[in-house]
């Protein structure tokens, strides 16, 4: 049949389709009709059981999403590290750390309430440099070996371990002042 014949069949037909909506009870009296010419056997689906389904669907997409996302989320985290740029860097990046964590021990090791507050300003300004280091790893991970991003992580180190060694100065001198304010009030004593 060509495009023309059925354009104008459903031209000559339109008056003829059946567009109303069939009555709320519609499928129930076609089932009886047929029941009862005895060509069909009607199975009753359980409403409750389909109820069911509608939720269980709705958790197991919800499971697969959680799922996929945890997933992606892993495979972001694989940043390239300084060590990952060459044997000497390896190197470098185990000195650092390591100093850095004997720096980090000495300064947790100070209880006295009189530097708290300055191993608490020093505690939060590592945090930011840690924070901006795993920005640095990021950009190396997406510009290759650039030197800027290779220097810029070496210089954060060097940073830390500058803040954290100044911070141990600074409670050394706080140290010192006491022990010589209670020298002086025993004098007078």
């Amino acid at each position: 049949m060509s495009k023309k014949s059925i354009d104008q069949l459903f031209k000559e037909h339109e008056n003829d389709f059946d567009i109303e909506i069939p009555e709320s009870n519609h499928t129930d009296r076609f089932l009886n009709k047929l029941n009862k010419q005895g060509g069909l056997q009607s199975i009753k689906v359980d409403k409750q059981r389909r109820r069911l389904w509608k939720p269980l669907i709705g958790v197991a997409a919800s499971v697969i999403l959680l799922i996929t996302l945890f997933i992606g989320s892993q495979q972001e985290t694989n940043y390239r590290e300084l060590a990952s740029v060459s044997p000497k860097m390896a190197k470098t990046e185990d000195f650092f750390t390591s100093t850095i964590a004997d720096e980090l021990s000495k300064i947790k090791n100070e209880n006295s309430p009189k530097v708290q507050a300055l191993i608490q300003d020093t505690m939060a300004r590592i945090k930011v440099l840690e924070k901006d280091y795993e920005a640095l790893k990021i950009d190396l991970t997406e510009s290759g070996d650039d030197r800027r991003v290779i220097y810029a992580m070496i210089s954060n180190f060097q940073n830390r371990i500058d803040l954290l060694q100044n911070t141990l100065e600074q409670i050394e001198k706080i140290k010192q002042l006491n022990n010589r304010s209670y020298e002086i009030s025993d004098i007078h004593i």
